[in-house]
């Protein structure tokens, strides 16, 4: 892929790889760069089974945002959106309902510029560039507040992105910052690293991030529990990625602790 494009910022670093553009290359896509292509090669040598957790989690992202569908959310805000791909949250949510409304919220240029690119001349769904461990600026952001109408429920996704709060930037407070701005009514759905299971090389990962713009957090059960505070966890519970299916008798996995991601949907009363 040639690396001068027209949907690369010029205060974008080519040579440092980022979260937004490493993922958009595990799932397919072509807005990242070889900085990250070789970051991620060097990544699969430690975690091999990387293709396979961002595959897993971009599957429970359209779940969780039909299921959220299906219960009458029709307004969404997207934390840590990053590049957008095919089967976008407002796709989804539009072939439901064309009036759903979505704010994606992300902090990587290339993110932001290849999704202002999708989104030009949409009136119900917009990026804002903002860091999402800053509740405030996002949420009273002016296009935010055009979009979403917070005195009814909103569909909160967080997928992929508490792992990427560090202890030090409060992720328990940030995620309650969130929550206590949303109306009764209101979802919230989580996918978050762990190390819980063998599979998962949590140092390990953690050592190869800090040479990226993106350090991570893998967290125990119990601390991602932690991230949906009283809301309600809905069936089936917190799971990993590939067994959270909220419908009965869906055939699940004979071993989905290879997923290494934690996920669930919550409901708040």
């Amino acid at each position: 892929m040639s690396q001068q494009t027209n949907w690369v910022p010029i205060s974008v670093d080519l040579k440092k790889p980022s979260a937004a553009r490493m993922y958009d290359y595990l799932l397919g896509g072509n807005h990242n760069f070889a900085a990250d292509r070789e970051f991620i090669e060097r990544l699969i040598q430690i975690q091999p089974e990387a293709k396979r957790l961002a595959i897993m989690n971009r599957a429970f992202l359209r779940r969780a945002v039909l299921f959220m569908i299906e219960n009458g959310i029709r307004q969404f805000l997207d934390l840590g959106s990053g590049i957008p791909t095919v089967g976008n949250v407002h796709e989804i949510a539009e072939a439901a309902d064309p009036t759903a409304r979505v704010v994606y919220v992300d902090n990587e240029h290339v993110a932001v510029a290849h999704s202002q690119l999708i989104l030009e001349g949409k009136e119900n769904a917009v990026i804002v560039h903002a860091d999402v461990t800053r509740p405030g600026l996002v949420l009273h952001d002016e296009e935010t507040l055009r979009v979403l109408d917070f005195s009814q429920p909103v569909g909160l996704l967080a997928v992929t992105i508490g792992h990427y709060i560090l202890d030090e930037q409060d992720p328990v407070g940030v995620f309650a910052a969130y929550r206590e701005a949303l109306a009764p009514g209101s979802y919230l759905a989580v996918t978050h690293l762990t190390d819980d299971f063998a599979v998962i090389h949590g140092e390990a990962l953690t050592r190869e991030m800090k040479q990226s713009q993106n350090n991570v957090r893998a967290r125990s059960r119990d601390e991602v529990l932690a991230l949906f505070g009283d809301f309600e966890l809905l069936e089936p519970g917190l799971v990993t990625t590939s067994r959270w299916h909220p419908e009965r008798g869906a055939e699940l996995p004979e071993d989905p602790e290879k997923d290494g991601l934690y996920a669930g949907v919550a409901r708040k009363g």
